[in-house]
């Protein structure tokens, strides 16, 4: 209903929904070696996070199962079955944590949003006539008890 009663000066255009993408294109990319990481500690060498200048060389040693992929001196490195277990895991949380993120942005700047004036019904219901019959006693007390009743 509230659609209707507005314009939307900006349109929805790529750079949206491009940001979004980036969004989670990068929130997978960081779980991914979040994971490893968290799979590496687990395994006891360590927390070691991988270089910013292999973020995305060591992709394909860690997909492979070498856990020690990018990072330099790193003793004792997870299992292949921990390594997926861990990203799993972190890839899991990542996505949930971003589709709540996303969803609450929606809801907040969205096309979907309630903005504006209330609509007349909901007015009548918050505001209107039955509302105010129902809360007389706590509005008027003095002409109104607690029966809801007229006083004399």
């Amino acid at each position: 209903m509230q659609r209707s009663r507005r314009t939307d000066p900006y349109p929805w255009t790529w750079e949206r929904p491009v940001g979004v993408m980036v969004a989670y294109f990068l929130g997978i990319l960081y779980g991914f070696h979040t994971g490893r990481a968290l799979a590496n500690c687990v395994a006891g060498a360590g927390w070691s996070f991988t270089p910013d200048a292999n973020l995305f060389t060591a992709i394909p040693g860690v997909v492979h199962g070498n856990a020690a992929a990018g990072i330099s001196g790193l003793h004792h490195p997870a299992s292949s079955l921990l390594l997926w277990s861990c990203i799993v895991l972190v890839e899991l949380l990542v996505v949930v944590a971003l589709s709540v993120a996303l969803k609450m942005a929606f809801d907040r700047w969205g096309p979907n949003r309630v903005q504006g004036m209330a609509s007349r019904d909901e007015a009548e219901d918050l505001l209107g006539r039955t509302r105010l019959r129902k809360v007389s006693g706590v509005v008027r007390p003095d002409l109104y008890g607690k029966k809801g009743r007229v006083r004399g």
